[in-house]
């Protein structure tokens, strides 16, 4: 994939459900349609709901990649209000 450069970056390394899904949704929710939000984040069980409830909510997952043993970036594109 080509680099992409987010318009946003949330680092929500150190939260647990429900709060990495709240803050990566109000962080979008922010957003403009069409921008990227950067997602950082070291909670498992996040890596894969994160990237579930944003496609849930209309949005585009552009990339789910693990950085190194704890911690993953999640690429979203804002696709609508």
């Amino acid at each position: 994939m080509e680099d992409i450069i987010p318009d946003k970056k949330l680092d929500i390394r150190g939260l647990h459900c429900p709060y990495t899904f709240v803050r990566s949704k109000l962080a979008i929710e922010a957003m403009n349609v069409g921008e990227v939000l950067e997602i950082l984040l070291d909670f498992a069980e996040a890596s894969n709901s994160i990237p579930k409830s944003m496609q849930d909510h209309g949005h585009k997952v552009l990339d789910v990649a693990r950085i190194n043993e704890k911690e993953w970036v999640i690429l979203v594109r804002k696709d609508k209000d």
